[in-house]
């Protein structure tokens, strides 16, 4: 396929997609989210039901997304839906606090992650921590870099990998498990703050489908690779971290489930002795370095789609692509740089926790985003559609609500934070309107 000059390589396909879907999904959450959704709900079948029921509201949103990302195909994901649907204000917001806090924190994060889980291997200090995240990322940009064909390569070899000590337990738990324990009974289980909490945890578990989007500009028929990739790509994960937690109340008993730190570990060691550790750190270090990878490769391409659209200063520098290369190695480096900054600040996770108040907003408004689409695009019979229009998509916007007021409720000082933040970004968005108004063309509306 020839490269079109100035645009992004167009060379993806179905199968890299879906890769790319559970090699995002499935991070560190599978591995120590469980006792919290337990410790929250107050029993083993009720836990399960919360991951089923968190499942079923990322599946409805992801069957809602599914159409507008056939109906606007273009890099940017969520950038460019917001920017298309509603106006370019919230289109910039959303970017801003992606591109300049979220995207590049959680890089930042899922890094010393993968450096973490290192020390599994080699110890280190913390400033060798941070000296180790810091190549990760350098490991995934010089792949990124390189080739967008490549670096979705390296995350299909990471999903395998992390894939096999998942399926390990869940095959063994499930055979071999003694405790046998999915009852509605609480069995000395302190419940928590509740059915809020633990939802907002599957769904943070369930995080980063969406981020598939980003890569409308360089997948092969986008308007119907994108829809399946996500729908197929979810279905494995909800598959998944079912059966994950019901192999773990099938070895250990809810009460010892509640308490545990690293249920992921504690399971492993029950099924295979000390030897399990070391399986499920190589484990968890593919899945971190898998998560790290996409979410980079996400990151860059919302700063690609705002240069483009000249939506930050010295957009000139942000929407270049390397024409031998064909991978928007600028913008790649424009997120490199501040991830590294997060590294050494050392406070990302915090800031990056300010921010999730604010990114369910802009989410959530891309989900009702459908009804706007229906009305502003005409009908197309050979795309996709959201099944049941429109109860789907409602379940799917009032998924999000939830968690908007939850998050209000249970971090008030924090959501108002990460919402200034976020209000931040308009100043910026209306000095590149005045400076660059010569230069760019009307804003769809």
């Amino acid at each position: 396929m020839q490269q079109e000059e100035g645009k992004l390589k167009r060379n993806l396909g179905l199968r890299d997609g879906i890769v790319y879907v559970i090699g995002f999904v499935i991070g560190t959450g599978i591995f120590l989210k469980p006792s919290v959704v337990l410790a929250n709900t107050g029993s083993s079948a009720a836990a399960l039901t919360i991951w089923i029921v968190g499942g079923l509201i990322s599946m409805c949103s992801a069957l809602t997304i599914s159409e507008i990302a056939a109906y606007i195909p273009k890099v940017g994901g969520l950038y460019t839906y917001l920017v298309e649907l509603y106006n370019d204000l919230i289109g910039f917001l959303y970017g801003w606090i992606e591109v300049m806090v979220s995207s590049t924190g959680g890089t930042a994060a899922l890094a010393i992650a993968c450096a973490t889980f290192t020390t599994y291997f080699i110890p280190m200090n913390n400033w060798q921590m941070k000296l180790c995240a810091i190549l990760y990322i350098l490991l995934v940009v010089i792949i990124q870099i390189i080739s967008t064909k490549l670096s979705l390569q390296m995350q299909g070899i990471a999903t395998i990998g992390k894939l096999i000590p998942i399926a390990a337990i869940i095959i063994f738990g499930l055979v071999s498990g003694t405790a046998h324990d999915i009852s509605f009974a609480t069995a000395g289980i302190s419940k928590g703050a509740g059915t809020g909490v633990a939802l907002l945890g599957v769904l943070w578990s369930y995080d980063g489908w969406m981020n598939t989007c980003t890569l409308g500009d360089e997948m092969i028929h986008p308007e119907k690779n994108l829809p399946k990739a996500i729908i197929i790509g979810l279905s494995v994960v909800i598959v998944v971290f079912a059966l994950f937690n019901i192999a773990i109340f099938n070895v250990m008993p809810a009460s010892q489930v509640a308490t545990s730190e690293s249920i992921g570990v504690d399971v492993s060691k029950k099924l295979f002795g000390q030897g399990g550790t070391i399986l499920l750190a190589i484990g968890m270090l593919l899945s971190s370095f898998a998560a790290l990878n996409a979410q980079l490769a996400s990151g860059v391409r919302v700063a690609f789609a705002m240069g483009e659209k000249k939506q930050l200063p010295k957009y000139e520098f942000l929407n270049q692509v390397n024409p031998k290369l064909g991978t928007p190695v600028n913008s790649i480096i424009f997120q490199t740089v501040i991830s590294i900054i997060f590294i050494l600040l050392g406070n990302f996770n915090s800031i990056s926790d300010l921010c999730m108040f604010v990114i369910w907003i802009f989410f959530t408004l891309g989900v009702l985003g459908i009804f706007i689409l229906r009305k502003k695009y005409p009908r197309k019979e050979d795309l996709y559609q959201v099944p049941l229009y429109p109860i789907i998509p409602i379940i799917g916007g009032l998924g999000g609500l939830y968690i908007i007021i939850l998050t209000i409720r249970d971090s008030f000082k924090g959501s108002m934070l990460g919402l200034a933040l976020t209000l931040i970004g308009i100043p910026v968005y209306y000095y590149c309107k005045k400076k660059y108004s010569n230069k760019t063309e009307d804003v769809k509306e």
